[in-house]
């Protein structure tokens, strides 16, 4: 049985709860419009939802020259002008606004902590990848509280790659010292987090908080699981004394 002694992370939705912190300070923002036009907050909360959904989506390296905070100010006024609302100083205060709110309601999910420190206590390599921009996901990971916990953050655009591209996944290994028969690949999407860290050879870990099936004839992950406090168990880590591992695979 492969042994895993390095371990990356996706950032949102996979330790932290980023779909219930983006929706939360875009409805406040929302509500900040609605004191100033007469606009319904949850017809502009679902409207800023979908730009923003469409845009990471989309999300490609040719995405990565434009800055997110005027990409996010864009966002926030097509979202406007749906609604009515043609006002590009506003979206620029609603961008800034809304960056500060979710700043105030992150939170890391359930385990996802003592997850993180109990594989570094087991001699395990770190790493957090994600498609977040330096700009907002430095200072993301920072208020997490995750800094000091991880050996390697990698950002979309600083590397000039976005996952699902494999190149990502043998950059990191390369940078933490490790090789892809060693590594583990933990995300909550199958075609950002797994696809292409299947290609180059890293045991994958899908956790299945959005229930999106997977596409026809794909491979499944190695493991499945439901929850981030259910991963530790899911990896083929080596024991604590010793080579080895006693975490079973393809968890249900």
């Amino acid at each position: 049985m492969r042994t895993i002694d390095t371990v990356l992370f996706d950032l949102d939705d996979t330790l932290h709860d980023d779909s219930t912190a983006y929706k939360t300070a875009a409805l406040t923002v929302a509500r900040d419009v609605a004191r100033l036009y007469p606009v319904e907050p949850e017809a502009l909360l679902r409207a800023y939802v979908a730009q923003a959904s469409a845009f990471w989506k989309a999300l490609s390296a040719a995405h990565l020259q434009a800055g997110i905070i005027d990409t996010r100010a864009q966002m926030w006024h097509d979202a406007l002008c749906e609604n009515g609302i043609d006002d590009f100083a506003l979206a620029q205060r609603c961008a800034a606004d809304y960056g500060a709110y979710r700043s105030e309601v992150l939170v890391l999910l359930p385990g996802a902590l003592d997850l993180v420190m109990t594989l570094r206590a087991r001699g395990c390599k770190i790493g957090i990848v994600t498609n977040g921009f330096a700009a907002t996901h430095h200072e993301k990971v920072a208020r997490l509280g995750l800094t000091e916990h991880i050996d390697a953050l990698f950002l979309a655009d600083e590397m000039g790659m976005v996952k699902p591209d494999p190149a990502i996944f043998v950059h990191a290994c390369e940078v933490l010292g490790s090789t892809p028969d060693r590594t583990a690949m933990v995300g909550d999407r199958y075609d950002r987090d797994v696809a292409g860290a299947q290609h180059v050879g890293l045991f994958t870990v899908l956790i299945d908080i959005h229930g999106i099936p997977l596409p026809a004839g794909a491979r499944p992950p190695d493991a499945t699981v439901a929850t981030v406090a259910d991963v530790l168990r899911a990896l083929p880590l080596g024991s604590p004394g010793g080579p080895g591992g006693a975490a079973q695979n393809g968890i249900a």
